[in-house]
Order: C-alpha cells, then sequence, then structure tokens
C-alpha cells in the first residue's frame, strides 16, 4: 500500500489560509514559520517543504489570493450588454472578497508584497478584464483614459468593499449588497462619462 502523502495540496491550501488569517489579524511579522505551522497542525519542516522560505510563504499568500479573486472575476459571463457585464464584474468582485476576507486584507491591506517576478497589479488579469469590461463599454475611448477609468472603478468598489470588511456598513447581508449595487450605479457613470473617442494612449 502506497504512504499517504503529507505534504499535499490540502496542506498546502491549509497553510495559506492559516497565513493569511494571521497576517490579516496580527500582521505580518506575526507569520513566523513555527507559528504558522503549529496553527495549521503541522510541522516547520513541512513549511519548507511545500514553499521553501517564510518569504516564499509570505508572497504564496498574496498569489493566492490574487488567482482566487480572479477565478470569481472570470466566473462572470460575458454576454452583448457590456454595461450589465461592468455592473455584474462589481459584484463578483465584492462575493470575492467577502468570500476570502483575510486575503483581501493581505492583498490590499497589509502591503504584502507579491513575489519579485509577479506581474504589476494592473497587469493582473483581476485588473485586466476590469480595463477590458470598460474599453467595451467605451470602444472609441484611449486606452490611457481607459485605464485610468478601470483604476477609478476599482477604488470605488475597493473602497466600499473595505468598509463592508471592517463592520463600517450596517444592515443584513441583502441590505448591504443593495447598498453596494446603488452606489455603483450612482458613482460609476460619473467615472465614465468623460469617456469619449480619440487617439490612442
Amino acid at each position: 500500500m502506497a504512504r499517504p502523502r503529507l505534504h499535499d495540496a490540502a496542506l498546502r491550501e491549509r497553510l495559506l489560509d492559516v497565513t493569511s488569517r494571521t497576517i490579516s489579524e496580527r500582521g505580518e511579522a506575526a507569520a513566523t514559520v513555527r507559528s504558522v505551522a503549529l496553527d495549521a497542525g503541522t510541522s516547520a519542516s513541512a513549511v519548507y517543504t511545500l514553499f521553501g522560505s517564510r518569504d516564499e510563504l509570505v508572497a504564496a499568500v498574496s498569489a493566492e489570493g490574487f488567482r482566487r479573486f480572479a477565478v470569481h472575476l472570470r466566473a462572470v459571463t460575458r454576454t452583448d450588454d457590456a454595461a450589465a457585464d461592468l455592473a455584474a464584474l462589481a459584484v463578483a468582485y465584492r462575493s470575492s472578497a467577502l468570500a476570502d476576507p483575510h486575503f483581501y486584507t493581505v492583498m490590499f491591506g497589509r502591503g504584502v508584497p507579491p513575489a519579485t517576478d509577479a506581474p504589476a497589479v494592473v497587469e493582473q488579469e483581476t485588473f485586466t478584464v476590469l480595463r477590458a469590461a470598460v474599453a467595451r463599454l467605451v470602444p472609441d475611448a484611449a486606452a490611457a483614459a481607459v485605464e485610468d477609468a478601470a483604476l477609478g472603478l476599482w477604488g470605488l468598489v475597493h473602497g466600499l468593499v473595505s468598509l463592508e470588511l471592517a463592520g463600517l456598513t450596517t444592515g443584513t447581508d441583502d441590505q448591504r449588497a443593495t447598498r453596494y449595487a446603488a452606489a455603483t450605479r450612482a458613482v460609476g457613470p460619473g467615472l465614465l462619462g468623460g469617456l469619449t473617442g480619440g487617439g490612442g494612449g
């Protein structure tokens, strides 16, 4: 009978979850190899086997957050209605943050640097999908203007989600979701209003 794999994908995911929670709640310095291994019910050697070093473990947490985030955004079905698709991405953004709040905090709130070979945030799928959605909505807009509008929309949803994760919005989940959608509908068009044709960027 084959021996069970002790350092498998399930343990890797558990270590990432534990590390993300530790960093989001207590800061990056609290995420030592020993403490993470203890909280995950494994050994320090398992952490080194799976990640190589503490720094690589921390970078892997950031990468995993963006991977999960991309999965949510990728699940949004593209339709013939570009405006509806953009609104659906905003909903997916919130859903991703609420599903993995600790990873979201590590990605955007704790300043944990990604791996040195990771692409810039604006070149990762989690942003390029938003930029592409804006470009579909205003196909004649300059590329630089599209990027600026996409950044503005990102700032809008990021701010709203961050307030919610911090417990600064009240009501039931349905009520918070309704207010979130209303806010994106009210502010989002203003960020896109100046996008008309003209030139490359």
